[in-house]
C-alpha cells in the first residue's frame, strides 16, 4: 500500500464512540493502510456525544464555511479535526448545529430513531467530499463503513460524476450486519431526487430500511467487503447478483492480509 491514498469515511470511530463491529473496524482498518506505507483521511460525524475537551477536537476555520443545500434548505458546514494519539492519526469530523449538536448519535433516549436521520446522512456524504475538495486530495480507494456514510458511493457516482478528482477513485464499501431497525424518513427519495439524481437510480429507497440503503451503497460501489458473519440473505443475495468483487467476512486478525490483497488483487486492479 505504499503511496497508495485511501479515504476511509464512516459513521462511527474508536476513540470517539463505543465499541461495536463499524467504529472498531473503522479504526483498525486505516491503522493497517498507515503502517504499511499508505496515505489515509478518516471522517467521521461530530456527534454531539463526542467529549470535544478530552479528545482535543478544533475547527479548521480555512474548510469550514461553506453552506450545503439538503432539500432547498442552507444547512453551515463545519469541519473540525482531531488527532488519535498513539497512531498519529488524524481525523476530519463533519459538523452542522442543526444536524449534530443533539447528545446521542442516531436515536433519542427512547431509542427512537430521528426523524431527519436521512437529511443528516445527505449532509454528511455532501459535506465530506466538498472538504476533499477544499484540501485538493485524490484519493487511490474511498472505503465506506456504517449506514450513516452509506449515501457517499451514490453521491460521488451521479452528484458529483463529473468532480475530475475522483475521477479514477475506487469505491470499496464494507457491509455489516447490524444497522437500525425501522425506516428513515419517507420523503428520503424526493430529498435525494431534489439533487438532480434520478429516482429510479434510488427505487429501492421507497422503503429506505437498513437494507435498502445498503443496496444503494453497494450498487455504486466497485468492491464490497462483508464485515459480518451475520449478514440477512436478502442483502447477500444482491451483492451476489452485482457480480462486482467481494471479500467474504475475515476474523480481525486476518484483516490485515486479507484487506491489503483484496485492495491490490481486486480493487485497485
Amino acid at each position: 500500500m505504499n503511496g497508495k491514498k485511501i479515504l476511509f469515511v464512516s459513521s462511527e470511530l474508536v476513540p470517539y464512540l463505543p465499541e461495536n463491529p463499524v467504529s472498531l473496524m473503522s479504526y483498525e482498518a486505516p491503522r493497517m493502510v498507515n503502517s504499511n506505507g499508505g496515505q489515509i483521511r478518516i471522517f467521521m460525524p461530530r456527534y454531539g456525544n463526542i467529549n470535544e475537551r478530552r479528545h482535543q477536537l478544533h475547527e479548521v476555520i480555512r474548510l469550514s464555511g461553506m453552506n450545503l443545500v439538503i432539500n432547498d434548505m442552507d444547512m453551515p458546514l463545519i469541519i473540525k479535526v482531531a488527532s488519535i494519539p498513539k497512531e498519529r492519526i488524524q481525523v476530519y469530523f463533519i459538523d452542522n448545529e442543526e444536524y449534530f449538536k443533539r447528545k446521542a448519535t442516531f436515536e433519542d433516549a427512547e431509542g427512537n430513531l430521528f426523524s431527519d436521520n436521512d437529511e443528516r446522512a445527505i449532509f454528511f456524504a455532501k459535506g465530506v467530499v466538498e472538504t476533499v475538495k477544499k484540501l485538493n486530495w485524490s484519493p487511490d480507494i474511498i472505503h465506506v463503513h456504517g449506514w450513516m456514510a452509506s449515501l457517499l458511493p451514490l453521491y460521488l457516482r451521479k452528484y458529483y460524476a463529473d468532480e475530475p478528482l475522483f475521477a479514477d477513485s475506487k469505491i470499496v464499501t464494507s457491509v455489516y450486519g447490524k444497522g437500525y431497525e425501522g425506516e428513515l424518513d419517507n420523503e428520503m427519495m424526493n430529498k435525494i431526487a431534489f439533487d438532480g439524481i434520478p429516482k429510479e437510480n434510488i427505487s429501492s429507497l421507497s422503503a429506505p430500511d437498513y437494507n435498502n440503503l445498503l443496496k444503494v451503497a453497494v450498487d455504486y460501489s466497485d468492491a464490497i467487503i462483508l464485515a459480518s458473519e451475520e449478514i440477512s440473505d436478502d442483502l447477500k443475495n444482491h451483492i451476489a447478483n452485482l457480480s462486482k468483487p467481494v471479500l467474504p467476512y475475515v476474523s480481525l486478525q486476518e484483516a490485515e492480509d486479507a484487506y491489503t490483497n483484496f485492495y491490490k488483487a481486486e480493487v485497485l486492479k
